[in-house]
Formats: structure tokens, C-alpha cells, sequence
């Protein structure tokens, strides 16, 4: 067996291999039992609404049925022809960045994906513990990959000759490694989403305003990107606490008369603080979104 003697180093190992695992576990368990959350009543149509809806065999005068209900309610984005997004499964309007779940059977606010990996759908309310999740399986696996190593270094050389053990932590440190590089990839491709303020189904499919697609439309400034997932609270951004900004029925978006001019699209001239503004004009309305604080 390998046994470590130095006692300081003894304290050590334990100490951050068990702040390390109780993360690890607290956000696993944060990410697999954190139920997604569906969107409020508000956006469900009402029984006469949806009697009215089914019963109009006309698909451009259903398409206004949707405009009229949607015509209160904080929605923005659009289907890929500039209809109103609805789902006929859950007979709601879709507030945006929502979208329906085949596995978990209902509509999920800012949806990201179905993990199998947790069982569970990442969206709006467990999207800050995902990614908390994935740093610090992130970092446990570095840890066991950087602490083995030494023991690895010393077998390689033949300063120790146990054979049962050199096996052990052969193994342990392969898996380690090997796991550690698969996260790393998917820890970074989550980094790059929350920079730009995307969720894996938005990088595939930019969403639609009333303009057309716009991939930066909710692209508000790193900062700001960052606190809508993590909050403002700093000391709560490594804890699987909820933090995140807002209800996840309406998210902050850039204007698009300024996604469309090249000096107000500059990151660096940006406004820090929202600006409300009336729609002007019927054909437009829901074209001139403007940043709010939600």
C-alpha cells in the first residue's frame, strides 16, 4: 500500500479532498433534484381561447388568435415564419428562450438541454448548479489526477515496487485524467455560452425576433451575461444557491436598432444601465426591444 507520512501533508489532502467532494455532491444533488420550472398561468390560453383556436381551420386567422392573446404578455421572440410561438402539447404561449421538453413532457423556461447525465432538465432554475457541477467535478478530478501523480512518477522510476497498488493508482489516475479532459471541453463550451448569453438550443438555433433571427440578441456584455445566470451577489456565485436574475419568463435583450448599427453594437459603448422605451407602430412593437432590469 502507499501511505502518505508526512502529517501536514496528511491534513492537507484531506481537508481540500473533502471541501472538493461535499461541492461536488451538494451541486450534483442541486442539478438532479432542482425540478425545471414551468412558465406561469398567464401565458396558458384561457378554455374559450383555446376552444376558439381549435375550432378556426384558417392558419392565418389562427396566427392572429395567438397575436391577439400574446399582445399582453411579455413575448418578443418568434417561430421561424414571424408567428407567435405556441406549443399546442401544453396550450401555452412560449415565453421566450422557453421551450418544450419530449422527455420531461412539458414546457421548460430557458431551456438548455435534457442531461441524461443527471436525469434531470437544465433550464432557467438549475442552470447556475449545472455549471457548478461540471467546475467542480472540473476540479476533483484534477485534484485526484494532480495528487496520484507523484505516486505514478515514483512506480514509473521503481522507487516503489507494490505491484497490487501501482495498478490502483495507475488506474485512478487515468480515469481521472480521462474525465477531466471530457469536462474540461464541456465546462468551456458552457463558459462560451454564458459569455455570450446563449443556451446550447440557441447556438443552434439563433432566436428569432420580429426582425429575424439574431444570435446576440440577449447578448448584454460579459458582465452583465454573467449576473443573469450567477446574480449580482458575488459571494453566492460558487454556491449552489439560486441567484440567478429574474422569474424566467422575460429576459433583458439588446435593441435591435442598436444590434443593427456598428457603433452602438460595440460592446464597450453599451449603456450600463436599462433604458425603457415605448414600441412605436403596430408592425414593430415587439421589434424594438429594449433592455430592461428585470
Amino acid at each position: 500500500s502507499v501511505t502518505v507520512s508526512n502529517p501536514v501533508e496528511k491534513v492537507a489532502y484531506l481537508v481540500i479532498f473533502h471541501i472538493l467532494f461535499v461541492l461536488f455532491v451538494w451541486t450534483y444533488w442541486k442539478s438532479v433534484f432542482t425540478l425545471p420550472v414551468q412558465p406561469d398561468k398567464k401565458f396558458h390560453m384561457s378554455y374559450a381561447d383555446q376552444e376558439r383556436y381549435e375550432n378556426e381551420e384558417r392558419p392565418e386567422v389562427q396566427r392572429q388568435i395567438l397575436a391577439e392573446i400574446a399582445r399582453k404578455l411579455p413575448v418578443y421572440t418568434r417561430t421561424g415564419n414571424g408567428g407567435i410561438r405556441f406549443c399546442d402539447r401544453c396550450q401555452l404561449i412560449k415565453p421566450d428562450r422557453c421551450h418544450h421538453c419530449s422527455v420531461c413532457a412539458m414546457c421548460v423556461l430557458k431551456m438548455d438541454h435534457h442531461c441524461p447525465w443527471v436525469n434531470n432538465c437544465i433550464g432557467f432554475s438549475n442552470y447556475k448548479f449545472f455549471l457548478l457541477f461540471l467546475a467542480y467535478s472540473l476540479l476533483y478530478c484534477l485534484y485526484i489526477a494532480a495528487t496520484v501523480f507523484k505516486y505514478f512518477i515514483k512506480y514509473w522510476t521503481g522507487e516503489l515496487t507494490n505491484g497490487r497498488s501501482k495498478f490502483h493508482i495507475l488506474f485512478l489516475l487515468f480515469v481521472a485524467i480521462m474525465f477531466f479532459v471530457s469536462l474540461m471541453f464541456l465546462f468551456g463550451y458552457h463558459c462560451w455560452l454564458v459569455s455570450r448569453n446563449r443556451s446550447t438550443l440557441e447556438a443552434f438555433s439563433a432566436p428569432v425576433f420580429q426582425n429575424g433571427p439574431d444570435k446576440n440578441g440577449f447578448n448584454l456584455g460579459f458582465v452583465k451575461n454573467l449576473q443573469q445566470v450567477f446574480g449580482e451577489e458575488k459571494k453566492l456565485w460558487l454556491l449552489p444557491i439560486a441567484s440567478s436574475q429574474g422569474d424566467g419568463h422575460f429576459f433583458p435583450m439588446r435593441a435591435s436598432c442598436e444590434a443593427r448599427n456598428p457603433l452602438l453594437a460595440n460592446e464597450e459603448q453599451w449603456e450600463e444601465d436599462g433604458i425603457d422605451e415605448e414600441p412605436q407602430g403596430s408592425g414593430e412593437a415587439s421589434a424594438l426591444v429594449i433592455e430592461r432590469e428585470t
